[in-house]
């Protein structure tokens, strides 16, 4: 059976050990992370970690988020494969500036990638490229004829196809519940 790539989020609290923790309940389920990136959300105090990994199985997905949000500082985790989600990564590819200027096809390459040159002088240029994991990888290629001297991508950010982030539904039911029961009492 073929793997599937997963897209899980995490909303959480910023919390010490917290990815260790993590990549503790991945590890356990033998799921391999192939990408982290973690900041601030959108509400206030909640941090948002989002992993990549792949799986033959979405039953191990789940059990895995299941796992994930009985940790306390964890609000809410939720997984989508890459059809329910837009997703990007930024790559950064560092070049010596006299090479890259011998090419003579800097400003084809740029515009063929839809890239830009955000640092040049007479040593090195860095190129920036957003993208998909597919479409950093090619530049990396194109360039790399030429010596890529560094070159780093960033883990995937992602947004769901959904209206809302699925975070603020999930608070704004659970301020619903407390609001019965408390009306209740």
């Amino acid at each position: 059976m073929e793997n599937k790539t997963y897209t899980v989020t995490i909303y959480s609290e910023n919390q010490i050990g917290l990815l260790m923790q993590i990549s503790n309940i991945f590890t356990r389920h033998s799921l391999s992370i192939w990408s982290l990136s973690a900041s601030a959300s959108s509400i206030e105090g909640i941090h948002t970690i989002t992993i990549i990994t792949d799986s033959p199985s979405e039953k191990q997905i789940l059990e895995v988020v299941m796992q994930l949000e009985k940790r306390v500082d964890v609000v809410k985790a939720f997984y989508y494969t890459n059809d329910q989600i837009i997703y990007r990564e930024l790559a950064l590819y560092k070049m010596q500036t006299a090479k890259l200027l011998e090419c003579g096809r800097i400003e084809d390459l740029l515009t063929n990638y839809n890239a830009r040159i955000v640092e040049m002088n007479n040593v090195f240029t860095v190129i920036q490229k957003t993208g998909k994991t597919e479409e950093t990888q090619s530049l990396y290629d194109e360039l790399n004829k030429y010596g890529v001297m560094q070159f780093v991508r960033s883990g995937r950010i992602a947004v769901t196809r959904e209206k809302l982030e699925p975070v603020k539904d999930f608070i704004a039911e659970r301020e619903l519940e407390k609001n019965k029961i408390n009306k209740e009492l």
